[in-house]
């Protein structure tokens, strides 16, 4: 499917299309708690009190929104850093990782730059900053190479953190990257807000393809379902990328819920012998079935492309 995405042509968000000629992948790494599991079957039906069922982890494309590596866990309350040494093994030299605070691990941050992998994530509201060199600095945007940490457990390799100024509140950005020259403070911000990506596709597959809700106990029967939904999701994502390119729009304008529920009306219309054909169906009757998001520019996205077109000021 992979493949499929490369082979089509769509346009993709300004600073996804910038990041595509710098780095060989953009992926996102975040983790998610499954839901509460049915105590009506098995051994849970001889307990109380609510079971969830278990962990997982996603490494997502970010430009395609596919899958690249699924991990899953059956201890509920394993931290996302248990995942790290698994992701480690499925990143090299020449991409970019976005991942969250929960992720944060200075020793990782450490190997991740021996790696020759960069990162972005959101910096710690109490870590320990020291200023090695400011290389930008403005009403709005702060831009400063840092050693970060302190004492043993500080990081080796420089990080560098860019601050912005978003509606009047300040958002920190950490990166291990620390030429601006190879990665503009603009595109750090933009690349980060991002990481979005990877939350809306752990929120179609729990909740728009049913993975919030289990039929079985067993640890087997849990991950059958976790790997059944999230091919689903794969080829659900491959049919709105196939969408998209017949509209010649890029995948974020299109809903990928509503897609999934135009399914529906194509079978019906198939029935009745009027197409054969669900790509060219759902691209003619994308304004109908509610496919085309609305046009709706927020500040957000206004922030952003001023980041991409004319920089920080």
């Amino acid at each position: 499917m992979q493949q499929r995405w490369h082979a089509r042509d769509r346009p993709l968000p300004p600073e996804l299309a910038w990041a595509q000629q710098q780095f060989t992948a953009v992926l996102a790494l975040d983790g998610s708690t499954l839901d509460q599991l049915l105590r009506k079957c098995g051994l849970l039906r001889e307990g109380s009190g609510p079971v969830l069922g278990g962990r997982i982890a996603a490494l997502l494309d970010v430009c395609s929104h596919l899958p690249r590596e699924l991990w899953y866990e059956d201890d509920s309350q394993a931290h996302d850093q248990r995942f790290w040494e698994r992701a480690i093994d499925r990143l090299a030299a020449g991409m970019l990782l976005l991942i969250d605070l929960g992720f944060t691990n200075y020793a990782i941050l450490d190997r991740l730059t021996t790696q020759g992998v960069t990162m972005i994530t959101r910096l710690q509201s109490n870590a320990h900053t020291e200023v090695v060199q400011v290389l930008q600095c403005s009403a709005t945007l702060h831009d400063e190479v840092i050693r970060l940490g302190s004492g043993s457990g500080a990081c080796t390799h420089l990080m560098r953190v860019i601050a912005v100024q978003y509606r009047g509140k300040w958002y920190r950005y950490l990166t291990n990257e620390t030429d601006p020259a190879r990665l503009p403070a603009a595109y750090v911000v933009a690349l980060y807000w991002q990481r979005w990506r990877i939350e809306e596709a752990l929120n179609v597959v729990k909740r728009l393809l049913g993975l919030a809700y289990f039929w079985a106990g067993s640890i087997n029967a849990i991950q059958l379902q976790l790997w059944a939904t999230w091919i689903v999701y794969a080829v659900l994502i491959d049919l709105t990328d196939a969408v998209a390119k017949a509209l010649r729009q890029p995948v974020a304008a299109l809903s990928v819920e509503m897609v999934y529920r135009g399914l529906y009306h194509f079978t019906q219309a198939r029935q009745r012998g009027e197409t054969d054909d669900v790509v060219a169906y759902l691209a003619a009757e994308a304004k109908g079935l509610g496919i085309l998001k609305r046009k709706r520019r927020s500040p957000k996205d206004a922030f952003l492309t001023d980041l991409t077109k004319h920089g920080l000021p």
